[in-house]
This record gives C-alpha cells, sequence and structure tokens, in this order.
C-alpha cells in the first residue's frame, strides 16, 4: 500500500448534504459497454482454483505484477479481485488489471509494504515462475458504474482496480472520461506508461507525482466536473483512506460515488461493548467497546479460523442465527450479509447477537 497522501477534508455536514442528492443514473444510452461483462460475484468462497504463477516482474518501483495461470477460468468484470492464498497460509485481495477476455490467466498486482502484515512481503520474496498458488473467487464489490461520464481517481497501486474500467470505457467513442492517478514518484507508479497513453493529447489523464508537483488538486478537478460534466457522471476511487476520504468530502451534487479503500473505513466511533451468544457451544460472551467478535470467540474457541482481520478475506464468515449486525466489512454480497457476518470487524447493532458457533 503506498504512503497515504495528506489531504484536507470539508465539512461532515456539507458530506451529508451531498450524500443526500446523489443518485444513481440507470439507462444512459451508452450503458452497457459493449466491451463489458455483467460485474459476476465468481464461484462460492469454499471453491478455490490451483493456478500456476506464469510469470513474477516487477513494473515499477517498489511493485511487482503476478501472471495467474489456468484453463478455464471464471469471467470477471473490471473492478473484480481475487483471494490469494499465500504459501504461508495468509490470505490476501488484490485486484485484477489484465484483459476480462482471456481465460487462460489472471493477472494482479502488488506493493511491497515493509512495516506491513508479512503479504506482500510474501509475494515479492517467496512466490516464483513456476510455483502453484490457490486463489478464490473472482468478486466484484467495485463494478464499473452504468453512466453518462466517468472520473477515475486513483492513488498509488490503487490503479489496479482502475486501470480495466479505463481500457474499457476508452474503447468506446464519445464517451466522456477523466483520470487523476496520484504517486510518490513517476517511478513508483505502475502501468504509468499504458495510461498517459490512453489519455494521449486530450487531456483527459492527469498524473500527479508528489515528489515534483506535490499534492493533487482534488478542488480543481471536482470543480471541472461540477461544471463541464453531466450528471449521473459516475465518480470512481481507490487509494489509501486519506484519498477516498477527500474525494468523498468533494463530490460535487448529481454524481454517483464509488470507492474501494486499502483497508476498512474508519470507524466513526462510539462503540459499545455487547453480547454474543455462541448457540451451539453453550456460551455467552462480551465484546469491549475496543475489541473485536473475533477476538472475542477466540478467546473462547482458539481454533476459529481467520486471516486478514480486516473484513476483506471472507476466512472468518459466520452464520447468523438471530440479532442486527453492523457490517462493516469490504467482502459480502446483500444476500450473504443477510444471513453471515465477518467476525473480524463487524459488530451488533444491539444486543444480542446469536452466532452458530
Amino acid at each position: 500500500m503506498p504512503r497515504p497522501l495528506t489531504l484536507a477534508l470539508t465539512a461532515g455536514a456539507a458530506l451529508l448534504a451531498r450524500r443526500a442528492v446523489r443518485r444513481r443514473i440507470e439507462g444512459s444510452p451508452l450503458w452497457p459497454l459493449p466491451a463489458l461483462a455483467e460485474p459476476v460475484s465468481g464461484r462460492p468462497r469454499s471453491r478455490a482454483l490451483r493456478l500456476t504463477v506464469a510469470a513474477h516482474q516487477t513494473v515499477a518501483d517498489g511493485v511487482v505484477q503476478l501472471q495467474l495461470e489456468g484453463r478455464e477460468l471464471p469471467s470477471w468484470a473490471p473492478g473484480a479481485h481475487l483471494d490469494l492464498v499465500l504459501p504461508s497460509g495468509l490470505v490476501r485481495q488484490y485486484s485484477l488489471c489484465g484483459d476480462p477476455a482471456d481465460t487462460s490467466s489472471y493477472t494482479v498486482a502488488t506493493r511491497l509494504v515493509p512495516d506491513g502484515r508479512g503479504g506482500s512481503r510474501e509475494v515479492h520474496e517467496e512466490l516464483r515462475a513456476g510455483m502453484a498458488v490457490e486463489v478464490r473467487g473472482p468478486r466484484n464489490r467495485f463494478p464499473l458504474a452504468p453512466a453518462p461520464a466517468y472520473v477515475f481517481v486513483a492513488g498509488g497501486i490503487g490503479i489496479t482496480p482502475i486501470l480495466p474500467m479505463l481500457r474499457a470505457v476508452s474503447a468506446q467513442p464519445g464517451l466522456e472520461w477523466r483520470l487523476l492517478y496520484g504517486g510518490r514518484s513517476r517511478a513508483s507508479m505502475p502501468y504509468l506508461a499504458e495510461i498517459e497513453k490512453l489519455g494521449a493529447g486530450d487531456g483527459r489523464v492527469t498524473v500527479v507525482a508528489e515528489d515534483e508537483d506535490g499534492l493533487p488538486d482534488l478542488d480543481a478537478l471536482f470543480a471541472g466536473v461540477a461544471a463541464d460534466l453531466p450528471e449521473g457522471t459516475a465518480v470512481h476511487c481507490c487509494g489509501p483512506e486519506a484519498l477516498t476520504a477527500a474525494v468523498e468530502a468533494r463530490v460535487p451534487e448529481g454524481a454517483v460515488l464509488r470507492l474501494e479503500r486499502f483497508a476498512p473505513g474508519a470507524s466513526t466511533g462510539g462503540d459499545r461493548p455487547f453480547e454474543v451468544e455462541l448457540r451451539r457451544s453453550g456460551r455467552t460472551l462480551t465484546v469491549a467497546a475496543d475489541s473485536t467478535v473475533l477476538a472475542a470467540v477466540r478467546a473462547e474457541l482458539p481454533d476459529t479460523a481467520y486471516s486478514c482481520e480486516q473484513g476483506f478475506c471472507g476466512t472468518c464468515q459466520q452464520r447468523v442465527l438471530a440479532g442486527e449486525v453492523d457490517h462493516r466489512d469490504e467482502l459480502l454480497t446483500d444476500a450473504e450479509r443477510a444471513e453471515s457476518m465477518l467476525i473480524c470487524v463487524s459488530r451488533a447493532r444491539r444486543s444480542p447477537l446469536v452466532l452458530d458457533l
């Protein structure tokens, strides 16, 4: 994950007002884009694929790209990601950034995070061409929204889910789109040459390297959006929390915002203790305001499976028998949320919460 960009936020009241007037525009005459398939959720989470690392190459400073080969792979649409099960057993999520029409391989990329939790280091230092790896998915909670025009904002490795979207929209004559792509330096920004070629000469692409240009001017970007682009313009943003929060605060009225974060959104505060009943175990636990259901459950049932602890991988998914869940994950579909939760990040809206454990 790249170093967060430091960006000022507007007032919370303005954000709430803007959210209230956003609406999704369906049925645009330019939608569906012929180059896109309908977003798919992929195979069930329990179904894994065994793929081969066909290529392991550096595509920018600190960024490694993996090409994972298989046969008759499940289809995917821009915005989809894979769960990659690393040799150590860690599970990490990476956005697909290759060609959706290629059914023989998946392409993902990851940035080395020296002070991270170990997943990126394992990809960079231990995976090699010829090795077999397990993947799950693909799944898509960041699909390309139907819209009459598009604005994309990417920070560093956040370009990976955006890149297939850019290829799709740029292939449609007459479809208006813009991209703001920021990073620490040009050398650290993957796929920069392809992206600049997509927007060559027409002003659609703005590249901001912090070591040369300072911070991106989001106010100018969205002033232009408000002035020039139609209502219903879709804004897709992926990047560190400071960037996604700043974009969220600036999206103009009438736009449709879709975000993908590197980590779960920050808590709004005010978390309270609550009780969790483990129905099959016959135990009732108290989850402290500053703790998680996962921590409380593992204190009683230490063999309970988990991996990412950030609401991305699905390893800790548990069936909910009763109670109202405050879902804070970045993974489950609405249908899955109706009957289950990720106990590493999600909480109860009120006690008790009853799990099938």
